[in-house]
């Protein structure tokens, strides 16, 4: 199911994390070549990717909420 994502927060790796509206997390790392999201690496790109809807696997599996 796809969600938007709603906010960002750093983890304790200092990876970025989409806060979606299903209130689940999901990691948007840039770590080329496995997954390319420069978007990520400024604040203007993660502001712009505001509303973008991520497929969530969570809300498939029906888990309860992250935040």
């Amino acid at each position: 199911m796809k969600q938007a994502i709603v906010g960002y927060h750093l983890d304790d790796q200092n990876h970025w994390v989409a806060e979606l509206k299903c209130r689940h997390n999901q990691h948007v790392r840039h770590d080329p070549p496995w997954s390319t999201r420069l978007w990520v690496t400024t604040e203007i790109g993660r502001q712009e990717k505001l509303g973008f809807k991520l497929f969530c696997k969570k809300c498939d599996r029906d888990e309860p909420s992250d935040f």
